[in-house]
């Protein structure tokens, strides 16, 4: 029989300070209506000195393990997906691995901005397929507060800090588990989302850039088309599906693409008015929430969809 990952646990974390768009008004030329007009978000959270993307992937992390009731010493594969490392090197990824007090694990980090954690998942699921892994961590983690322009109003409204995680074991027959992935990138379109710095060019971390328009119209067309492809590649149809988790970027690129897709809006997680864009972190933060109230139950059919920076962009369907 073939081996298949199945999610057997998940998790998220947030850092402690909540901002809602009333405390940006005070130091932004902007309100709460025209945030949540334009984004649908109305609230996201902002990490404080103590906390990194290491320690909210770790705190996520524990979670998801505890959620799955496995405990750290299985785990033999860690692969974390983020923009915001807390080192440029070494990975993050074996940070996490030590705070869990495993001392020798496959840790390495994923960069694919905003589908990271699609990437890295798609990553896990080869090599527990392949037999290289047997319990797995799968990671997205960012601390995008730090590297927001903080005098543009027009990006850093929309991004949040957070992690989410998903543990994967692997199984032998059944009908749960990773149906599908499939994944793009187009370096064409870099400088519609980057950042302006980094190790080899300026030296320097760099903040944000973003062209909001371009973005959105390429985000609906991208994330529709991947979720065809991926449901096509898993032998199901849109009626077949019980829940999307889509990237959290913007309420409107959400409605758009769902109504592109002939899909119900009650399908669709939505979390991104109370978190905001928290980049790679944003699909398994989501999918956390969605397991976590009982809408996502087991036996559903389930799609993860996200496009980030690059462009990158892909999905997965797997049965919950």
């Amino acid at each position: 029989m073939s081996l298949r990952a199945v999610i057997a646990g998940v998790g998220s974390a947030l850092p402690a300070r909540r901002v809602d768009n009333a405390e940006l008004a005070k130091q932004l030329d902007t309100t709460d209506e025209w945030i949540v007009e334009r984004t649908g978000i109305r609230t996201r959270y902002i990490a404080g000195d103590d906390e990194t993307t290491g320690t909210l992937a770790t705190e996520a992390a524990r979670r998801a393990l505890d959620h799955a009731g496995i405990a750290a010493s299985e785990i033999d594969l860690i692969v974390l997906a983020t923009a915001t490392p807390d080192q440029t090197f070494p990975a993050t990824a074996t940070k996490v691995q030590t705070a869990l007090g495993i001392d020798d694990c496959v840790a390495f980090d994923v960069a694919a901005v905003c589908s990271g954690f699609l990437y890295a998942l798609t990553v896990a699921d080869s090599m527990i397929r392949s037999g290289g892994a047997k319990a797995a961590l799968v990671i997205g983690a960012e601390t995008f507060s730090r590297i927001l322009d903080w005098e543009d109003r027009t990006t850093c409204v929309l991004f949040g800090d957070g992690a989410g995680a998903v543990v994967l074991a692997a199984e032998e027959g059944g009908t749960a588990g990773i149906l599908a992935t499939k994944l793009h990138a187009d370096g064409r379109h870099n400088q519609l989302l980057y950042v302006d710095g980094g190790p080899s060019t300026t030296g320097t971390v760099g903040k944000l850039r973003m062209k909001g328009r371009e973005v959105f119209r390429h985000a609906v067309l991208n994330l529709a088309s991947v979720m065809g492809e991926v449901l096509d590649l898993a032998g199901l149809e849109t009626a077949d599906v019980d829940w999307v988790v889509p990237h959290q970027a913007n309420a409107r690129i959400l409605d758009a693409t769902a109504k592109k897709l002939g899909l119900s809006p009650d399908k669709v997680v939505l979390t991104v008015d109370r978190h905001a864009n928290t980049s790679a972190a944003s699909v398994p933060l989501a999918l956390d929430v969605a397991v976590k109230d009982g809408r996502v139950k087991r036996g559903d059919i389930v799609v993860l969809e996200a496009m980030g920076g690059g462009f990158t962009w892909g999905a997965a369907v797997l049965r919950y």
